[in-house]
């Protein structure tokens, strides 16, 4: 069985990673919010997760040529630093147009975090990555309940949504006083233009049918954090505020699913354990769905999060163990995937709400599982997909967030 090392690196790509969820879990409750203050409708307002595909798109198209001239470890700082000016123009700005623009910024940089901690821990922890990418996911979902929690009790209480998404840039800044108090260091580019100028030349199908599992599993999620709140208040009677603060039962399921998943993706295969984790989602979608009574539908919502929490790291992994050495390259084709998620699945389903309403709207999701499904049988094979291999260093461990330092900085603790 593989073994999982965490070292000072990976603590802190998890960190990265655990802000961007902030922002991305706190999205979702925002948007109803937009929506009502704008005076548009909920296919207008859903073109605020098309401003997160446009930036999805335009973080993958720069990640390769920003890493080759940067280094990894600077552009996930980079990306952090592009997320926090988007939160802050985002919370200023009031016009639909600004929102829109404000969100395209924090979208594109918050790629560059992305694809910088999927490819550093990939690399860093070999056939273990399945394992550090469920682990880094769960950072994100955790940092991810606090955010409608936050604008749940915000909007309740009467500041508003804004003075909760200003804790977004107060925590990366917290971060950052940590990193530069410890002195973390990063990798020397060459070391990462040696490894982008030995990737071949074309990415094999396996990867590309992982792409579009990602893109179709991505659209669940966003689909759910976008309009859960409004099925929540129309279908089952919640109030603006709870239902905001409600979406973080998803959240809360795909925090506990994502620590408890990391063990079992040591253990087994990874299509397999999406397999099951689908049929999970279905359930828990079956129970949200079907119940007008609002505990009963959160408990559904809670049980949702646990059978999301393992389909984009289980993808994600399978997708850049097909790469190989591709991994820069790899990283960024898959922000197109969140692209596509994020730009056609939520503006759909928004002008589906407009005609027939949220809940009857949120029959699509059974389908797109159902997909996820058949994408997922198509990976079912292949030497990158069982734990076969023998346990050892990881590798290209000098291609990371801490390659730079001294040999004392690179040690790691006992996992």
């Amino acid at each position: 069985m593989p073994r999982l090392t965490r070292d000072r690196a990976t603590w802190f790509a998890y960190a990265h990673l655990g802000l961007w969820g902030f922002f991305l879990y706190g999205f979702g409750p925002l948007v109803p919010l937009l929506r009502d203050e704008q005076g548009t409708s909920a296919a207008v307002a859903s073109l605020h997760s098309t401003g997160i595909a446009v930036g999805a798109l335009l973080g993958g198209a720069v990640f390769a040529p920003l890493t080759r001239r940067l280094g990894r470890y600077r552009i996930s700082w980079l990306g952090l630093a592009g997320v926090a000016v988007g939160v802050v123009a985002l919370a200023a700005l009031r016009p639909l147009p600004a929102t829109l623009g404000a969100t395209v910024v924090i979208a594109t940089f918050g790629m560059l975090v992305i694809s910088g901690v999927n490819v550093v821990l990939t690399e860093r922890h070999g056939p273990a990555a399945p394992a550090a990418l469920s682990e880094a996911n769960a950072a994100c979902a955790g940092m991810g309940i606090l955010a409608p929690l936050a604008i749940g009790a915000a909007v309740t209480a009467g500041p508003g949504w804004r003075a909760a998404l200003a804790v977004e840039v107060v925590l990366i800044a917290l971060v950052a006083v940590v990193a530069l108090a410890t002195r973390v260091p990063g990798p020397t580019a060459p070391t990462v233009r040696a490894v982008t100028r030995s990737t071949p030349a074309r990415l094999p199908r396996t990867y590309w049918i992982a792409w579009l599992l990602m893109a179709v599993t991505g659209s669940i999620e966003v689909c759910l954090s976008l309009w859960t709140a409004d099925v929540l208040r129309s279908h089952a009677g919640l109030s603006a505020g709870a239902a905001s603060a409600a979406v973080a039962a998803i959240v809360g399921g795909m925090f506990i699913g994502r620590l408890v998943g990391g063990r079992f993706a040591l253990r087994y295969p990874p299509v397999p354990l999406l397999f099951g984790a689908l049929a999970v989602s279905l359930a828990g979608f079956t129970v949200f769905w079907a119940s007008p009574i609002g505990w009963l539908a959160v408990t559904g919502l809670f049980i949702l999060g646990i059978g999301n929490s393992m389909h984009y790291p289980l993808a994600m992994s399978v997708a850049f163990a097909a790469a190989g050495p591709a991994a820069d390259r790899a990283a960024g084709y898959a922000s197109y995937s969140m692209g596509i998620g994020f730009g056609i699945a939520p503006v759909a389903l928004g002008w589906v709400a407009d005609g027939v309403g949220p809940h009857l709207a949120f029959l699509l999701l059974p389908g797109f599982i159902g997909l996820a499904a058949l994408l997922a049988s198509g990976v079912r094979k292949g030497p990158f997909l069982s734990h076969s291999v023998e346990e050892g260093p990881p590798p290209n461990r000098d291609a990371t967030l801490s390659s730079a330092g001294p040999a004392s900085d690179r040690r790691p603790p006992a996992a």
